[in-house]
């Protein structure tokens, strides 16, 4: 006789040895593919910093060149105007060397009717500067000339 017997499988929990290599393989897939990308992120992320540096760095130098450019011009514009005022006071001494130099008087003149002639024209030119036909500066002119012969 035969009894009843069961038969019983017992059922495994979880996944099989398959099961668990493909889900091994899926989490290394995704972490080396989020760290590839972490990876890309970072590096790109570092590159723009340092391109930004860069930059202002290059800005800086740029500034400093431009401000350093500015000055020598500056110096030499400086340097120019100093030249140009020694050179208005050189012709200003020789000026007042010519002006403050007495004319040289003529040696008296041998012929007595020139020295008649001369005193006689410079009194006419006495009485147009009276009268004010002549100025005191053309007055002078004149009377250096009479008596320079």
């Amino acid at each position: 006789m035969r009894r009843n017997a069961r038969v019983t499988v017992n059922t495994r929990r979880g996944p099989g040895l398959a099961g668990t290599m493909a889900r091994t393989a899926v989490i290394a897939g995704t972490a080396t593919a989020v760290s590839t990308k972490t990876n890309q992120a970072m590096t790109q992320s570092a590159q723009a910093k340092q391109s930004a540096q860069q930059t202002q760095v290059q800005a800086l130098v740029d500034q400093q060149v431009a401000e350093q450019m500015a000055q020598q011009q500056a110096l030499a514009e400086q340097q120019a105007l100093q030249q140009q005022l020694a050179d208005q006071q050189a012709q200003l001494q020789a000026l007042l060397q010519q002006q403050a130099a007495p004319p040289v008087p003529a040696a008296p003149a041998a012929d007595p009717n020139a020295a008649a002639m001369r005193i006689t024209k410079l009194q006419e030119l006495a009485a147009l500067r009276d009268a004010g036909i002549l100025t005191e500066a053309e007055f002078e002119v004149e009377k250096a000339r009479i008596l320079a012969g």
